[in-house]
């Protein structure tokens, strides 16, 4: 593992994590206007621990994916060494996994102590932490010993001062690199006063850099003001959250960029790395604002497509030149995938481009229906199915192997069942035999089926227990394949 030069905490202005915002693309935006750090939005430890790791070749990232396909964290090269990865845990054991699973993509990683969102404290994380000071003991000491990178945290503050900074200083004892502190009580909003006060009192108690957060109501309302909430918490370092979310160039020196510009250069990222229109749409509202209401805004609220978002904000043809530029780079690297395949591939197995097309067969019966049907009658062994997933597009394909023979479809399937229709599909063309479609006519199978529901019936008639024998049960049921599915 490659390990970089840790991350440093002092003199630094930080985009917070924010719920929804903090996805890639803003992040990238802040980075773009000065930000020196940037944090992810919270993400909960038990759905990332559900993710895979997978290389996006098309888009150059790394993206964390669900078992839905959707997915949850996406990074890239450009972020890599400035990015920390907020999670939500309140196990020890599960935050190390989490931050092992995503340590060599990020920067640093963050336990988020003071969300106050019942969301988050239901599940006794974020703010609901602040009153188990040994967990939060044993979930800071288990990252720091675990990992690499730096381990940060981020917390509101307690009822007392006195309070706030003994736990402060017990956390510092764990040897996290920094800690955030948001100058709030966990039921406090943000329009109440900051208190600048604690998080100098914080500061002036503990050696490690203090990250002051909190001011946007109160201090930051350009960049001048984020070296005065820093100077009034004497803290190391400024994060910034509502502020930034209104406009990412908060972060510029020279001062504002039109929001028009700043909007449009966070759509140029967001149709970059593909971001989802639903989250897209929800940043650019939160930079209008005021705004809304105006025909543009109104526009932008009923966009149902990334796509839609562009046109509102006349840039159309820029996602048709991107879409269509990443289109061609996932085609080439699908025939290079392709090319280096056939090369790799058993020059024995028999290919055919087919797919498998529910509307083409009756109703429950299937390719691998008639084709188990058929070894049985020549008494072959069962059909063995190997299938593999692709990781560029994580799509199927499988071989099947009757009679010593080896089959495949050289197309690739979303899903390993359509993989292994196409599969026997191919077998049973390649043997010259009936594969069940509905252009055929008769069909066997069905026959078979419509004769054993008869019997059923008959039997249920006559009182008869209706649970069949295992051996009277219809020998042509489609047998399923428990193998994991590896990838190429």
């Amino acid at each position: 593992m490659t390990v970089n030069t840790p991350l440093c905490f002092r003199g630094k202005k930080i985009l917070a994590p924010m719920v929804r915002v903090g996805t890639l693309p803003m992040r990238l935006l802040a980075l773009d206007y000065g930000a020196d750090i940037v944090y992810c939005e919270e993400l909960i430890d038990i759905k990332m621990l559900q993710c895979k790791r997978v290389i996006n070749e098309v888009l150059e990232t790394v993206d964390f994916v669900a078992p839905n396909e959707r997915v949850v964290f996406r990074t890239c090269e450009r972020e890599r060494q400035r990015v920390v990865f907020q999670m939500g845990s309140a196990d020890a054991e599960r935050a190390l996994a989490v931050a092992k699973l995503v340590e060599s993509d990020v920067a640093g990683i963050d336990i988020n102590m003071g969300c106050p969102k019942e969301y988050s404290t239901k599940a006794s994380m974020g703010a609901a932490l602040l009153s188990d000071p040994d967990k939060i003991e044993s979930i800071l000491t288990t990252l720091v010993k675990g990992i690499c990178k730096p381990v940060t945290c981020k917390i509101r503050i307690l009822p007392s001062v006195e309070d706030t900074v003994n736990l402060v200083k017990r956390i510092e004892k764990t040897g996290i690199a920094a800690i955030a502190v948001h100058g709030r009580k966990k039921e406090e909003r943000p329009q109440h006063p900051v208190h600048c006060d604690v998080i100098k009192a914080i500061s002036e108690a503990v050696s490690i850099p203090v990250i002051a957060n909190g001011g946007s109501h109160d201090f930051i309302k350009e960049y001048a003001d984020i070296e005065t909430f820093q100077k009034a918490t004497a803290a190391s370092s400024v994060m910034i959250a509502r502020a930034a979310m209104w406009n990412p160039s908060i972060f510029r020196k020279e001062g504002f960029c039109p929001l028009k510009d700043v909007m449009q250069n966070y759509i140029k990222y967001a149709v970059r790395y593909d971001n989802h229109y639903t989250n897209t749409k929800y940043c650019l509202c939160q930079m209008l604002r005021e705004q809304l209401e105006t025909t543009q805004g109104k526009k932008l609220h009923a966009a149902q497509s990334t796509q839609e978002i562009c046109e509102v904000f006349e840039m159309g043809d820029f996602y048709e030149e991107t879409t269509a530029i990443f289109e061609a780079k996932k085609t080439s690297l699908e025939t290079k995938t392709q090319d280096e395949d056939d090369q790799i591939e058993d020059p024995d197995v028999i290919k055919m481009a087919v797919r498998f097309d529910k509307r083409e067969y009756p109703p429950q019966i299937t390719p691998k229906m008639h084709l188990l049907e058929w070894c049985r009658k020549e008494k072959h062994p069962q059909p063995v199915y190997e299938t593999v997933q692709r990781p560029l597009d994580r799509l199927f394909c499988s071989v099947v192997t009757v009679a010593e023979r080896k089959y495949r479809s050289t197309l690739w399937d979303k899903s390993k069942k359509l993989a292994e229709q196409a599969a026997a599909i191919v077998c049973l063309r390649t043997l010259g035999v009936p594969e069940g479609k509905l252009c055929e006519g008769e069909n066997h199978l069905i026959n078979k089926r419509k004769r054993q529901d008869q019997e059923r019936l008959i039997t249920r008639d006559h009182g008869e227990d209706l649970a069949e024998p295992s051996h009277k049960k219809a020998n042509f049921i489609e047998e399923t394949s428990d193998m994991n599915v590896p990838k190429m």
